[in-house]
């Protein structure tokens, strides 16, 4: 089973239908039991970082989450599902993050931009991962963050993207991964990342 986390911070139905559509089972939980029962875990989310890391300690949520990355389950993080995964955020001073990556959460600072970056976007494949299997480099997401991870450990990226500077906007370690932009809302390019996901937890 793929376990979808609810934490009160995430478009849950739209991830849940996009696992749906791709023909793998998911369930929508906040159970830690159910978390650590799963095959795979999925870590979506919007909104603020510091009231995301709240509300998983107040579900307490947060130690089988890093138990399951940490015996290398198949895990995927969206939006702020990864920015989560680094060892704090700057957003509204200092955060604390999972700390499951060295690195930091960083606004946009370019003021001749649009914040957020809201909008569909390219990538640019860095190394080769599962997640992207059958995807073409430069292939259109969507995105909406104002934030986005800077990983201190360069061999984690697995994609970048560019908006007024070059940032970060998927990692992969292990079977460990995690995206910046959202694969639910990114059409027939976003199902086959949910596919490939699906195939990982389901080989």
């Amino acid at each position: 089973m793929i376990a979808i986390v609810d934490y009160g911070m995430g478009n849950l139905r739209s991830v849940h239908k996009a696992f749906e559509k791709a023909g793998f089972p998911a369930l929508i939980t906040q159970s830690a039991e159910e978390l650590r029962k799963a095959d795979g875990l999925v870590v979506p989310g919007v909104g603020a970082f510091k009231k995301a890391m709240e509300n998983l300690e107040n579900l307490n949520l947060i130690k089988p989450i890093v138990e399951f990355i940490e015996k290398g389950k198949p895990f995927l993080g969206i939006c702020l599902g990864l920015q989560l995964l680094f060892a704090g955020s700057e957003e509204f001073g200092w955060q604390r993050g999972l700390s499951i990556f060295r690195g930091r959460v960083v606004r946009f600072r370019e003021t001749s931009l649009k914040i957020p970056h809201m909008g569909w976007n390219t990538i640019r494949i860095k190394k080769p991962a599962p997640i992207f299997e059958g995807l073409a480099d430069g292939a259109y997401f969507y995105f909406v963050h104002s934030y986005y991870p800077v990983p201190e450990d360069e061999e984690i990226v697995a994609a970048t993207t560019r908006y007024g500077l070059e940032f970060t906007s998927a990692i992969a370690f292990g079977n460990l991964f995690a995206l910046q932009f959202h694969p639910e809302k990114s059409q027939t390019v976003g199902l086959q990342i949910i596919k490939n996901f699906g195939h990982l937890v389901y080989p």
